[in-house]
Parts: C-alpha cells; sequence; structure tokens
C-alpha cells in the first residue's frame, strides 16, 4: 500500500510542478504580448515620433 501511496505523491508534485512552469510561462507570454502592444499603439499614435506632441487641437 505504501508504494502506491509513493507513486500517487509523484505524479501529484510532478503535476504541480509542471502546471506551475506553465502559468509561469503563460505570464511571460502575456506580459510580452502587452507590453508590444502597448509599444505599437504608442507608435501608431506618435507617427515614428520619439516625443508626443500635446496641445494641437
Amino acid at each position: 500500500m505504501q508504494e502506491i501511496q509513493n507513486l500517487v505523491t509523484v505524479i501529484s508534485e510532478t503535476q504541480t510542478y509542471f502546471r506551475q512552469q506553465a502559468q509561469k510561462q503563460v505570464n511571460i507570454g502575456l506580459t510580452l504580448r502587452n507590453w508590444f502592444f502597448g509599444f505599437y499603439i504608442v507608435e501608431y499614435e506618435q507617427k515614428g515620433k520619439d516625443r508626443a506632441v500635446y496641445g494641437e487641437n
């Protein structure tokens, strides 16, 4: 009976480890995606200029 409990424990720990790794990768991916979206929006709004121009309208 102890052997099966050891097997269940190892499987559970492995599942937990890989779930955490997957969550980290998703978080990294979403952070990079959001950063690039922001970068593209700034480039679009500023039309490639280094600084935004305020108060023209």
